[in-house]
Order: C-alpha cells, then sequence, then structure tokens
C-alpha cells in the first residue's frame, strides 16, 4: 500500500515497548513498504540508526509533518523469525481484530531479564600427593573446613559447589581461598532450566507403559505413510485425523514428528488443557529424550525464556503446550499438531481473539511447514472443510488396544424422580459403582460444574442474589461465603431472604465437593480424588492428581471438564456422566455441538485396555439428539443433524459471524454508540448488497460486568473476507472519533466465529 507515513516500532524485544514512533517514508519506498517490513530509522538525540518494523501505513501525520524523520531505508537482508512474526502479528491484527501492540505482544512475548541458571563447579588442582600433603598442613593448623573441602576432592577430583557449601556447611570465602592458593578452580557454567527433566522423573506407573513403543496399526501405517508421502512431494495439505476414542491418534502424532526430526525439522505439539501435559510429555519424553520441552503458563518467567532460547538454538525439537507454544521461534519449523482440535480453548479469550488453528496454519504456510489436526469429535468446521476437501481427511475406526466402544446406558432422571430416587446417583449408576469397587476396577464420575457453585434463590418470592457489579447470580462456596465469578466480589452467605424475609432462601448445590461427600457418605471404603479448578491451583496439582490415580492410590476420580479430555486410565472401566445436559440449553449456538463432544469425550475414558467399559449418561433430555447420537459415538449422523440446523439460522461454518461488544461505563452513551455502529454497518452493507445481515444492537447475556456495561451487535456473511472489510471500516471510523474526544470510556471489540456467547 501507498502512503506518505508509516507507524514503526522500535526495539521489538524491550518489554517496555508501548507505542509506535511515526516517520516519513521517501518517495522511493512509497511502492515497495508495506506492514511487517523491517527497517532502519534514526531514533533519539544522537540519530542513531535503529532497527524497527513498519506497523502501520497511513495519510496522516500524527505531529507537524517538518518535524517528523525519514526512513533511512529498508532492509533487503533474508527473512529472520523474528520479521516472520512481526508479519505474522499484522495478519492477526487484520484477520482478528485488534491494536498492533496487542498482536505483537501475542506472538513476541516482551524479552525479561532473566538471570541465567549458573553452575558452579569446584575442581582439585593439585595432584593426589600434594592435596594429601596440603590437606594434613589445613589440619595441623586446625583449618577445618578447608580440610572437609580437600578431603572430598580427594574423593572425588569436581564436585558441584551447592554440595561443598550445602551438605559440608562451608562458606563461598573457604572455597575462594582455596583457589587463590591454587588447590582447586571454582568454574562456571550457564545452563537453560529444563522443566521436563522434573516431569520425566516423577514415579507414575505410566512410565514404563508409555516407554513402551507400540506397533501401529494398518490404518495408522497408511495415515503416516500418505501424510509424509505428501511431505515430501512439497504437498503441505492441512490434514484432519477424525479417531475414534482409544484408536492411537497421539502414536501417529509420535511417527509423524520422528519422521520430521529426522529431515532436521522441528515440530510443535498443541494440547486443550494443561492438565494433560504431564501426561503427553511422558509418552514424548520416552521417544525424544531431553529434546521435548513443555511451555505454560505453570513455568516460571526463566523457564519460558530458556525454552524460547533452547529453541531458537535448536537444542529441542518437540515443544509441548496449550495455545500460547503455538509461537515458540523454532528457526525450522516443519510440523504443528493440534490434538482435540475441537475445543473451545483454542479460541483466545483476550485480544487478539484469534484462533490457534487458522493461526497455525498461516504460520506453517510462512515455514513450509504442514498441520496435522486430530479429534474423535472434530469441530464442524474443520469437518466441513475436510468435506469440501480443503483438508484432507484420514479415519482411525478401531481402537488400538482392541476390544470395543463401551457399552452407554442413557437415563432418564425425571423416570428416576418418579420412582422415587432423589438421589444424585441413579439406581444403575449407583449399582455399577458399588460392582466396580468389589472388582478392584476405577470409575471416572464427570460433572460440568466447579466446587459449590450454585445460585441462591428465594423459594418463596423468587429473589436471587446477584452481583452489585455484575448482571450474574452469585455462587454459594463452602467457606459460607457468596462469590462472583466475573469480577470476585464477595460476601457473607445469607440466612433469610433480603426481599421477604423468608428462611427458605438456600442454593440450588450440584458441585463437585457435594458429590465427593456423597461418595464417601454411600462408599465408605472407596478411595475418591476430585480434580477441578479449586484443587488444581497450585503448580503441579495436576500431574499429583493425576498420577495418583495411574498409581492406584484411588477408586474414583471425581471432575469437571479436564478429567474427560485425553486422558489414558487403563483400569477405568466406568465413566458417570452426571447431569449430562447442564451444557446442552445455554445461550449458545454451539450448545448442542459441545454437549455432543463432551459426552462422547467423556464415554471414550472407559475400556481403554482391552477390558470392557460402560458409560451412564444421565440427563433430562434424553431425547434430545446431542445426547441420542453422543450415546451411540455416531458422530456422522450428528454432523449432519447439526449442520441442517446451523445452515438454516446461517451460523458457522454455514456463514460467517462477527461478534461486536461495544463497552461504556455510561448505559446510555454505550447503548447509543452500539446503535450507530449498527446503522452504520446497515446502510453501508445495503448499498453493497453482498447478503450482510446486522442482528442488534441488544445487551450482551452479561450486560454488566464491573460496572461496566455491554452492548452486542451480530453480523452475518458468507464470506469471511467481508466481515474484515467491516471491521476494517468500523476501526476507522471508532479511531477518528477517538481522535476527535468524542469517545472517553468506550471501546469496541470484534470476535469473529465466536466460541461462547456474550
Amino acid at each position: 500500500m501507498e502512503g506518505k507515513y508509516a507507524n514503526i516500532i522500535i526495539d521489538i524485544s524491550h518489554e517496555k515497548v508501548d507505542r509506535p514512533f511515526q516517520y516519513v517514508i521517501p518517495p522511493e519506498l512509497r511502492s515497495g513498504l508495506e506492514v511487517g517490513t523491517c527497517v532502519a530509522v534514526p531514533f533519539g538525540a544522537g540519530n542513531h540508526l535503529r532497527k524497527g518494523y513498519v506497523i502501520e501505513i497511513t495519510d496522516r501525520a500524527e505531529f507537524a509533518p517538518e518535524k517528523l524523520k525519514s526512513i533511512a531505508y529498508a532492509e533487503e537482508k533474508d527473512v529472520t523469525a523474528q520479521d516472520n512474526y512481526i508479519r505474522l502479528a499484522a495478519w492477526m491484527k487484520e484477520q482478528y481484530g485488534s491494536t498492533m501492540i496487542a498482536a505483537l505482544k501475542t506472538v513476541l512475548p516482551a524479552k525479561q531479564k532473566i538471570k541465567k541458571v549458573e553452575k558452579k563447579v569446584c575442581e582439585l588442582l593439585l595432584t593426589k600427593e600434594n592435596a594429601k600433603a596440603f590437606l594434613e598442613e589445613c589440619r595441623a593448623k586446625k583449618q577445618v573446613a578447608k580440610a572437609r573441602v580437600l578431603d572430598e576432592l580427594i574423593k572425588e577430583s569436581e564436585i558441584p559447589v551447592p554440595i561443598l557449601t550445602g551438605k559440608l556447611h562451608v562458606s563461598m570465602k573457604t572455597l575462594e581461598s582455596l583457589e587463590k592458593q591454587g588447590a582447586l578452580r571454582i568454574t562456571i557454567e550457564s545452563s537453560y532450566r529444563n522443566p521436563v527433566e522434573f516431569m520425566a522423573n516423577k514415579e507414575d506407573v505410566r512410565n514404563e507403559s508409555y516407554g513402551t513403543k507400540k506397533e501401529l496399526s494398518e490404518e495408522q501405517r497408511f495415515v503416516c505413510g500418505d501424510i509424509m508421502s505428501s511431505y515430501d512431494a512439497g504437498i503441505r495439505t492441512t490434514c484432519l485425523i477424525h479417531g475414534i476414542t482409544g484408536s492411537g491418534k497421539t502414536e501417529v502424532y509420535l511417527k509423524l514428528i520422528e519422521e520430521i526430526v529426522r529431515r532436521g525439522k522441528q515440530a510443535i505439539v498443541l494440547i486443550p488443557e494443561i492438565a494433560l501435559t504431564y501426561q503427553t510429555v511422558l509418552r514424548f519424553y520416552k521417544c525424544f529424550g531431553s529434546r521435548v520441552s513443555v511451555m505454560n503458563s505453570t513455568l516460571s518467567k526463566g523457564e519460558k525464556y530458556d525454552q524460547c532460547e533452547r529453541a531458537k538454538k535448536k537444542e529441542i525439537d518437540v515443544i509441548i503446550g496449550p495455545r500460547s507454544a503455538l509461537f515458540t521461534p523454532f528457526p525450522d519449523l516443519g510440523l504443528i499438531i493440534i490434538d482435540e482440535e475441537h475445543e473451545s480453548t483454542y479460541k483466545s479469550e483476550v485480544m487478539p481473539k484469534y484462533h490457534a488453528r487458522e493461526t497455525a496454519i498461516k504460520i506453517a504456510s510462512m515455514h513450509g511447514a504442514f498441520v496435522v489436526l486430530g479429534s474423535a469429535t472434530p469441530s464442524l468446521e474443520s469437518y466441513n472443510r475436510a468435506k469440501k476437501g480443503e483438508y484432507k481427511l484420514y479415519e482411525l475406526k478401531k481402537r488400538q488396544a482392541g476390544g470395543e466402544l463401551p457399552t452407554v446406558y442413557t437415563v432418564d432422571l425425571r423416570e428416576e424422580l418418579k420412582g422415587g430416587n432423589r438421589s444424585i446417583f441413579s439406581r444403575r449408576l449407583h449399582g455399577l459403582i458399588g460392582g466396580r469397587l468389589e472388582a478392584g476396577e476405577q470409575t471416572i464420575l464427570f460433572l460440568n460444574r466447579r466446587g459449590y457453585a450454585g445460585f441462591i434463590s428465594c423459594r418463596a418470592c423468587g429473589h436471587v442474589m446477584k452481583c452489585p457489579h455484575c448482571d450474574v447470580s452469585l455462587s454459594e462456596h463452602r467457606n459460607g461465603k457468596l462469590v462472583c465469578h466475573y469480577c470476585g466480589h464477595e460476601e457473607p452467605s445469607v440466612k433469610l431472604c433480603p426481599s421477604c424475609g423468608s428462611k427458605y432462601i438456600l442454593g440450588f448445590r450440584a458441585g463437585t465437593q457435594q458429590i465427593e461427600e456423597v461418595l464417601h457418605r454411600e462408599f465408605p471404603a472407596a478411595r475418591v480424588l476430585r480434580m477441578d479448578a479449586d484443587t488444581t491451583r497450585t503448580k503441579d496439582s495436576y500431574e499429583e492428581i493425576l498420577s495418583g490415580f495411574a498409581n492406584g492410590e484411588a477408586d474414583i476420580l471425581v471432575g469437571t471438564q479436564m478429567i474427560v479430555k485425553g486422558h489414558d486410565f487403563p483400569d477405568v472401566t466406568l465413566v458417570g456422566i452426571l447431569a449430562a445436559d447442564l451444557s446442552l440449553h445455554v445461550n449458545d449456538y454451539r450448545a448442542g455441538e459441545r454437549t455432543f463432544q463432551l459426552l462422547t469425550q467423556a464415554a471414550g475414558r472407559a475400556g481403554r485396555s482391552g477390558k470392557p467399559g460402560e458409560v451412564v449418561i444421565q440427563t433430562y433430555d434424553p431425547e434430545h439428539y446431542s445426547i441420542v447420537h453422543a450415546a451411540s459415538q455416531d458422530y456422522q449422523s450428528f454432523y449432519e443433524e447439526e449442520m441442517f440446523y446451523r445452515d438454516i439460522l446461517h451460523y458457522p461454518p454455514a456463514s460467517h459471524m462477527m461478534a461486536v461488544l461495544i463497552a461504556s461505563s455510561g448505559e446510555e452513551t454505550g447503548l447509543e454508540l452500539a446503535k450507530v455502529i449498527g446503522e452504520l454497518v446497515r446502510e453501508k452493507r445495503k448499498a453493497a448488497d453482498d447478503g450482510t445481515n446486522v442482528i442488534g444492537p441488544a445487551p450482551a447475556s452479561v450486560g454488566r460486568v464491573n460496572d461496566i456495561y455491554r452492548y452486542m451487535l451480530y453480523i452475518k456473511n458468507a464470506e469471511y473476507y467481508k466481515l474484515v472489510e467491516i471491521k476494517n471500516m468500523l476501526e476507522t471510523y471508532i479511531g477518528e472519533r477517538k481522535k476527535r474526544e468524542e469517545l472517553k470510556t468506550e471501546t469496541v471489540q470484534f470476535d469473529f466465529d465466536p466460541m461462547s456467547s456474550y
């Protein structure tokens, strides 16, 4: 694009960069300069040439043009990894809508001044004979500390300093004194932190089973062979592996990575939950050793920095982690794997609201790499693209360990209530749990709720305890407090209704804590572990709970969504899904898809080692198509029925949708801005006559958070690029109003094909 001025980020690696600087574009550069281009510019009082990146080209000068400096020249050297990621940030800003700064901070985390880990070692310089003589001299002079050091060094010529200062209680002054006397030498080696070493060395029965390399089935060999043949032929098509639960998708991933590494390339493996990191790392560590590392939010800043440095220097071949691991700076990236690709956690909830799937495909195209998506319940978007031929579809229809999919029973809770059963557990599930305890087999109980969370309402007048700052109900917690899960507001629980004074104000409780208590009551001998957001707050809590259950330290694992995503426990032969339809009737067009995926994934945890498995789905809506197809593990039938509804209502992937969130501290000003934006889009698209449909504005489903009012517009169009055009138009409009200071507290955010309702 041509323009007179360029906004440029200087020293992107510096952690305090938060704004661009504007420069004049010389006439000779105007036709070739583009966003992402690396340039040299005069900077500061001394006008020293500094490296910078163009993040915007414009005809508008932010200061008097005569006061602006000019770009010296555009860099013409080979494109570096950092240059690529600058261009990626520009692409993300354009595709998803955000500031360039936010996009840059997403793809290029600012460098932290992290002190390197130093390993100090004492090395004996004297011969053994001379050392023994010096030892006797020290003893004669009552130099006890020096004598202890020499005595140990005579036995072992090199000893780490921490051992000498820690176990022998010797000060650094003593060691430095011996160094001055020529008896020893202290060497310092810098080393990188490796979080995988600790994880892989933990005792876990899965260590042994994961260490055994499994023979690939005929299906798996075909998938690996066909993908690598395409790669070697220069074809970089995105692949979707649709494999039933237990079909061995991970073994396919391992083989593909092995082949990529053999070709001198590196691989990124994305997983949806931090809870899966430990299990995944164990498998990959057995194949690739210390050439594997992790990247996730539980790592310290130093650990994250070190993994990036190791990746840049090609000291690791594989990085494993959730969405953020996608931006690991591998110089020779060959493969990106997205496991459980249907999960909503792959969509960012902060600006820019990118999806890891599309972003991975973009990154792969920049590196000449390819992307492999895998799931037992693929997202409708991915499966639809595979059906259209945009992705290459592979299917794994057999369980790797043999055996059949588990037997699934659907229990109608309405009938249970008619029969007088008011328990959390249906009669069938209660009986099966008892049978598993007698047989020494394990059970997983899944509930899509957290802790004691539940709303508090008055049975007399219907009053609901709500947050004073947000339009949501407060949740009751075991500590006697009512908590808002949006803003963190807390207040004491109530015994009398503040509206009518009734004592019948109670909580609707259906949390994991309550289930755990009922289990202890109904099955006193059962050993129970609970895994939810409340029990996994500390750094190693995921691994401790999962390894404990894998090691047979518990009979029953109770938990929320994190326990049903990809875990492999060979002794689990029963899965109970409690209140299966809790996620079915929420205000979200993806509710049916998410319920089907969740139930199918949960059911897939049972009977994975060849032992017959059973699943009990407890529901108030057994006739719903999502539950019917999940019970029969029939993805194809679910896909066809769900796509029928998406086509009728023009929801993704049948069409594309952009959510526009308008937020303001003033209720009226926020609504007025939302109306203006809605009318602006309607007028522009009516003139274009391109089939754009505008819905709203209306209050968001949570209309107020932290005293900020929120309004929504939904804009639909079959073509994604047309929504991008609308976004660009609105960004320009909002920017102009802000420059005229017509907008003060109002903000506008964009979300393409949103993964959740607002």
